[in-house]
């Protein structure tokens, strides 16, 4: 248990920017009709699924469309 606490000031902040991150790329998908690639479908489940840090930075880089 000591261990875990050792670890908590890295993680939490870690996780909070983590669901930061997911907040904001969901709400960038649910108020944008345009994508690089894929579909608003497509891109929900992989930010959901690949939710730690993957899904939403592909979603940044691959299907986020420039303004």
């Amino acid at each position: 248990m000591d261990e875990i606490k050792e670890y908590l000031p890295i993680i939490i902040p870690l996780v909070i920017l983590e669901f930061a991150l997911l907040g904001y790329v969901l709400h960038h998908i649910f108020t944008h009709d345009k994508y690089k690639r894929g579909t608003r479908p497509l891109w929900v489940v992989i930010c959901l699924a690949g939710m730690g840090f993957v899904g939403p930075i592909a979603y940044l880089l691959a299907g986020k469309e420039d303004n």
